[in-house]
């Protein structure tokens, strides 16, 4: 499914939601723990899981060249949110009668021509860690990307004009 954006001020807040059939302590593992981690979102590394800790981004494009980003709110099973850019990601997970919700916020400002090319990289990474939760793993898949770059591209355009 595909985010719900929503303009605010010079840059708009995505949302994600999927509902998933697996447990918090499942998802949490997959959003937290770096040997699974590594297979839906490569570039993240969890350095230091608490408030005020750290995630490394590696650019994993042969420079060897990383940057820590800030943890902003950290409560376990339930809350991760870091700094991105000059944003912020937040993954929120809550039980749900047959498994859990996964909600992924993201503030992106300025809006940008980044801005689609992220939006549609996050679309596919929780495509990923839904398969990586249910036994599937595969590489990034590149035409799934540029499907959701188009589409996002569309709707960036129709909110921020």
């Amino acid at each position: 499914m595909q985010a719900v954006i929503k303009k605010e001020g010079n840059g708009i807040i995505a949302r994600f939601d999927r509902q998933l059939d697996h447990s918090v302590e499942k998802v949490w593992g997959a959003l937290t723990e770096n040997d699974q981690v590594e297979k839906w979102m490569s570039n993240l590394e969890m350095k230091d899981l608490r408030k005020d800790g750290t995630i490394k981004f590696n650019m994993n494009d042969g420079s060897g060249d990383s940057f820590d980003m800030k943890i902003r709110d950290f409560q376990e099973s339930a809350v991760l949110d870091f700094e991105w850019g000059d944003g912020w990601v937040r993954f929120e997970v809550s039980p749900e009668k047959d498994g859990c919700s996964l909600v992924l916020k993201e503030s992106i400002r300025p809006v940008n021509d980044h801005t689609s090319k992220d939006l549609a990289g996050w679309h596919v990474c929780l495509d990923m860690l839904s398969d990586l939760l249910g036994g599937q793993y595969k590489d990034f898949p590149m035409d799934e990307w540029e499907k959701w770059h188009k589409e996002y591209t569309i709707a960036v355009k129709r909110i921020d004009g």
